[in-house]
């Protein structure tokens, strides 16, 4: 076979969410690389755990320790190193596959990997559920019908985009909203939209966390894996 790196996609939490392709290239693979923190624990590699216990015979694991900090240039350089040992996978013909959680290319680590090797290697994706699918699902909520709008945004954008995201579009997504957390739960109330936000931690994990009235919650820094959905409350269901 010839060499290629793949990112797959291994869902928001639930290992059974992890499609049939994902897990046979995940087994298949000569290097599993995947983001870790600097103890080395990694959120991906602990949900494909059970789809790594069939590798095959041989395989070696790549944890890329990420800083927590958020300065670019530290970042980068990490990305920097782990390219260069794929690179040495994918020169000696061996297969590779990055563990994303949720989908690849959806505020993806594997897209600054991918971007660093793409002109030199073959490159694919296998695509994962995401956790605004799988938001969703656990709401048992439509994310949008008929002719409503929709918009994704990260918490990390400034008070005032959130307020005009949350005031242009029906329904509105907001990822990372872990340390925004204050910040969007502001932003929603200044937009008259507290009643129309639901916050999920964790989605599909053990420790998954719901909370449909979100006046209750504390204007306090959440968790990493924490997201808003906020839908009109008044819809044209029916």
């Amino acid at each position: 076979m010839t060499a290629r790196f793949t990112g797959v996609g291994v869902g928001p939490g639930d290992p059974e969410l992890i499609t049939l392709k994902a897990a046979r290239l995940i087994r298949e693979a000569d290097l599993v690389a995947y983001i870790a923190n600097t103890s080395g624990e990694s959120q991906a590699r602990h949900i494909a755990a059970d789809v790594l216990t069939g590798a095959k015979v041989g395989q070696r694991e790549l944890p890329v320790p990420m800083p927590m900090s958020e300065q670019r240039d530290l970042a980068n350089r990490v990305y920097d190193e782990a390219a260069r040992e794929i690179r040495a996978a994918l020169d000696a013909g061996e297969q590779v596959v990055f563990l994303c959680e949720g989908d690849p290319l959806f505020f993806g680590s594997f897209a600054y990997l991918l971007i660093r090797l793409e002109a030199d290697y073959a490159c694919a994706v296998v695509p994962g559920i995401s956790s605004v699918n799988a938001a969703s699902s656990a709401l048992r909520l439509p994310l949008t019908v008929l002719n409503e709008s929709f918009a994704v945004i990260s918490g990390r954008h400034s008070e005032a985009q959130l307020v005009d995201v949350l005031n242009t579009h029906d329904s509105v997504v907001i990822m990372k909203a872990g340390r925004a957390r204050p910040r969007i739960l502001h932003a929603l109330a200044t937009a008259g939209r507290t009643g129309d936000a639901r916050y999920l931690e964790y989605i599909g994990r053990d420790n998954e966390m719901i909370e449909t009235d979100v006046a209750r919650l504390a204007h306090a820094a959440g968790p990493y894996f924490s997201i808003f959905v906020v839908t009109r409350n008044q819809r044209e269901i029916r």
